[in-house]
């Protein structure tokens, strides 16, 4: 008999929402795991003793979460998508006839709580991955990425700040001193792009700022930097900075904060890993003096040696091939973005009698060998070697098979790849948000893993068991009944193992 599903609207329900959602869900499961009831006492501060009651933060936190797990970049539709789903309203403990907060009310919030609460966070849900033994910590792999701006390259304008400034400089200097004087003066900034940037600024968001990547057109970026532990791949550090910072000058600030949230479980950062733009002078100087190893490969215009010089670390000099000194003259000062070098010059007097003279010196009006050298040159040979060296070798394929991955999942899954709010402030929440996103889930993985073995180890106990029966069989029964289709025991007990496989859990 064919049926027919009317339908008529009830006044009254008997409804339980614990018992719609399934044991083995993704957020009833996360219920169990994540408490956020302590930022309660830090979000105090926030409010008032009188007036309407506000959301509460727990459920701000939550919702927020939703976004970045569900990868929903809009906090309207984070909202609608909550009030939708019954497993979401089981883990913000929201009953189904009321009413959700309005997006307004998550935006408004979000700029209301300071980025040290959302490290907090952080650090809570890290906590959780530590405690469960996921994380190692020693070996640390750091990269960055590009986040578009909420803002198009329409809205830069002239900086009428700096504008001004050259325009009273131009002035001063004037009326100082001669206009032809006035060509001696470089500009303000040394960085080309620094100084574009400083020039121009987008009335939508001041604090974007001009950025690309080979084969991507300009436009207005942040930039995220992310500190991933290589034996799990949680995220330890994650910061969002100005786009126009290079690589080398935010490795000491993301290394800080991951070594910093490791420390408090007596964790300690031996090892760094990361690609040619985090390499530079200070940089390598600031990882030695730590004591923490890096493998870095040497920025492209350094050389590990020079040809036809070897260098004497005894005597601070370099010895040509007819075993003269190249003696260190003075440090020079950079004009452009390179740093200080050393300047090592051969005397005349050795040089005018040298029967190598046309090959060593390719300018010749000038009598004398000269040399320059980075005042980095020890830290950068130290690691010169490390990454030459066969562990080195291993590291720079654990950093691009870490790292990379990660950055990844975060731009594609987890709605890291565009900032949606303006301001620093809110682009490094916006970092944050979606690294908790992502550790959440690697940890609710290892915890439903966890819990399988048990049941796996069992199954496989009973696996052995059955096998030897099997094994067991009588050879008349194998006989009577298998031959036929199998010719020997053996592949019967092969099958009857197969099969039992493919039924256990």
């Amino acid at each position: 008999m064919q049926g027919y599903k009317s339908y008529e609207e009830k006044l009254f329900y008997t409804f339980c929402l614990s018992e719609r959602v399934p044991v083995n869900n993704f957020y009833r499961r996360l219920k169990d795991v994540l408490d956020l009831s302590f930022i309660r006492k830090y979000t105090q501060e926030y409010y008032g003793k009188e007036g309407q009651t506000s959301i509460d933060p727990v459920v701000f936190f939550k919702l927020m979460l939703i976004g970045y797990l569900e990868n929903i970049p809009s906090d309207r539709k984070i909202v609608e998508q909550a009030g939708m789903r019954l497993d979401m309203l089981y883990f913000l403990n929201y009953n189904i006839d009321e009413p959700l907060p309005w997006h307004s009310t998550l935006s408004r919030t979000r700029k209301l709580y300071g980025e040290e609460l959302f490290l907090k966070v952080f650090n809570h849900i890290l906590e959780l991955c530590i405690k469960t033994g996921m994380v190692d910590g020693r070996t640390q792999a750091i990269d960055s990425t590009l986040i578009k701006a909420n803002a198009s390259m329409a809205s830069l304008r002239v900086n009428l700040k700096i504008a001004g400034q050259e325009y009273y400089n131009k002035l001063k200097n004037n009326s100082e001193e001669s206009e032809e004087d006035n060509t001696k003066y470089p500009p303000k900034s040394k960085d080309p792009r620094r100084q574009e940037n400083e020039k121009r600024v987008s009335l939508t968001d001041p604090d974007s700022k001009m950025a690309t990547k080979s084969g991507r057109p300009l436009s207005l970026c942040y930039q995220a930097q992310i500190s991933v532990d290589t034996a799990s791949h949680i995220i330890c550090g994650a910061l969002g900075l100005y786009a126009n910072i290079r690589d080398s000058q935010c490795l000491p600030f993301i290394l800080n904060q991951a070594a910093k949230n490791l420390s408090r479980h007596d964790i300690r950062v031996e090892n760094v890993l990361a690609d040619t733009n985090y390499s530079g002078g200070p940089t390598l100087k600031y990882l030695e003096e730590a004591g923490i190893k890096s493998y870095i490969p040497c920025i492209g215009n350094y050389k590990n040696e020079h040809k036809d010089f070897s260098y004497d670390s005894q005597s601070d000099c370099f010895i040509c091939r007819m075993n003269k000194k190249l003696s260190f003259i003075k440090i020079h000062k950079p004009t452009t973005r390179t740093y200080e070098s050393k300047i090592y010059r051969s005397s005349q007097k050795d040089c005018s009698v040298c029967p190598l003279k046309g090959q060593c010196i390719k300018n010749k009006t000038y009598p004398v060998k000269e040399l320059s050298t980075t005042i980095y040159k020890p830290y950068y040979e130290n690691a010169y070697k490390r990454v030459h060296s066969p562990i080195g070798r291993k590291m720079k394929k654990l950093r691009s098979s870490t790292v990379e991955p990660v950055l990844g999942t975060l731009l594609d899954f987890r709605a890291m790849r565009k900032v949606r709010t303006r301001g620093i402030r809110l682009a490094n929440k916006h970092v944050l948000l979606a690294a908790m996103a992502y550790n959440l889930k690697k940890l609710m993985r290892h915890v439903c893993y966890k819990s399988a073995i048990p049941v796996v180890k069992a199954a496989n106990n009973w696996l052995d068991y059955v096998k030897s029966l099997i094994l067991q069989l009588d050879q008349n029964f194998s006989d009577k009944f298998f031959l036929s289709e199998y010719p020997t025991k053996e592949s019967f007990n092969n099958l009857m193992l197969t099969v039992l496989k493919n039924i256990l859990p």
